[in-house]
């Protein structure tokens, strides 16, 4: 797995608190979630990457959540087309801060949707989840580009999760923790499997940074099952994060 060297965060509006969620946690806590989101660039910089740190857009409730504006590669940008429409105008932002960065960009153009979290790397090989969120028509331009940048691209129609990386995550060395309808699923047989039981099936959502691997608090099987494959943990809480269907990959764009 490549290093990454940078993420960008964006921190959240008190908007936030009348974001979309399909979960019944109940409503955020703001303070609690600010406290939060700090936490979470401080585990950030613990595993040696730079943070861009972008301020709160009231007007747009979910764009904490930065990870579904684009899908990154190490020589190009693909700006999505988010498949709710009260996150289309997010996209600006992320495409003006990323031009930082990146001079090669591709665009995911109407009628296709596409979320960054339907999307997942393993090497040179990426999935994309068809959802309520990413649409056939995004999954496809999506692969097409891909293809054509010389990786190999993977739809997966999704039956439960509400996002791919809901249930799965690619930690390097082959390693693929899978939860939920990804355990037993043909397209992921290639690799060495951590499964997250249905009950600790949250913390499925961890996300690999460097020499650590970032999971939700609380999930001490999951914990284990990470160190015991060699890695270390830095263990966050996510509750309010959590209430608005939100995990931690979606609270960054690392590259």
């Amino acid at each position: 797995m490549s290093l990454f060297k940078n993420v960008i965060v964006k921190t959240p509006g008190e908007s936030y608190l009348n974001g979309l969620t399909t979960s019944d946690l109940g409503t955020p806590v703001f303070d609690k979630l600010l406290e939060q989101h700090t936490n979470y660039i401080e585990a950030l910089k613990k595993c040696g990457v730079t943070v861009t740190h972008l301020p709160a857009s009231e007007e747009f409730p979910d764009s904490t959540f930065v990870e579904d504006a684009a899908v990154l590669t190490p020589n190009f940008a693909v700006i999505t087309n988010p498949g709710a429409d009260s996150r289309n105008g997010e996209i600006i932002e992320i495409e003006s801060a990323l031009k930082s960065f990146y001079n090669k960009f591709y665009y995911i153009t109407a009628p296709g949707t596409l979320d960054g979290g339907d999307i997942l790397q393993a090497e040179d090989r990426f999935y994309i989840g068809i959802s309520e969120r990413t649409n056939e028509q995004g999954a496809l331009q999506l692969k097409e580009l891909l293809e054509k940048e010389g990786f190999e691209a993977t739809i997966i129609p999704l039956k439960e999760f509400f996002h791919l990386k809901t249930g799965i995550a690619y930690l390097g060395d082959n390693r693929m923790v899978v939860a939920g309808e990804f355990v037993d699923h043909p397209a992921f047989e290639r690799y060495d499997k951590i499964v997250i039981g249905k009950e600790d099936e949250y913390s499925a959502n961890c996300i690999r940074i460097n020499d650590y691997v970032i999971l939700p608090a609380g999930y001490e099987a999951t914990k284990r099952k990470f160190n015991e494959a060699g890695y270390q943990t830095i263990e966050l809480d996510m509750s309010e994060v959590q209430k608005h269907d939100g995990g931690l990959s979606c609270l960054s764009l690392r590259f």
